[in-house]
């Protein structure tokens, strides 16, 4: 099958109901994106398709096929994407295990709602979990980001 990772075209030998996330972590060697539950509750998978957010520890890897798979690693190659810049500005990471995945849909909401209220953050990033409590950081990161997108 054929995979459009970050903008390359990758040709994977994996059967199709193999996860997403091995596909990227294993078969291509990204290992931003991270393994947390397995079960799609804690975030940690966190990628875009096409734009969305999806997670990618239960997504099959047929699934995404001939669509556009952005990781992590794939936001911006130098940390210049606004949110990554909030996110070393604000000092948000603790341990840092769920940050990939709270970055990707952070990226996502803003992308759809330029300036969010807290409610909105609060929604768009629910599924994310951190085990170091850092939400109030996150929150402050998005309204950051959401600053540093307009400028």
């Amino acid at each position: 099958m054929r995979l459009d990772v970050n903008g390359t075209e990758h040709e994977i030998d994996a059967p199709g109901d193999m996860p997403l996330l091995w596909v990227l972590r294993d078969l291509i060697g990204l290992t931003g994106t991270k393994y947390g539950c397995g079960i799609a509750q804690c975030g940690a998978c966190t990628v875009h398709v096409d734009g969305a957010p999806l997670r990618a520890c239960v997504t099959p890897a047929a699934a995404v096929a001939g669509k556009r798979i952005t990781t992590i690693e794939g936001l911006s190659e130098d940390g210049s994407h606004p949110v990554q810049r909030a996110w070393a500005e604000i000092d948000v990471v603790q341990c840092g295990y769920c940050q990939s995945g709270q970055i990707m849909s952070a990226a996502a909401l803003l992308a759809a709602v330029p300036s969010p209220s807290d409610d909105d953050i609060d929604q768009a990033l629910s599924g994310n979990l951190c085990r170091c409590g850092t939400y109030q950081r996150i929150r402050a990161a998005v309204h950051r980001a959401a600053e540093l997108g307009k400028g």
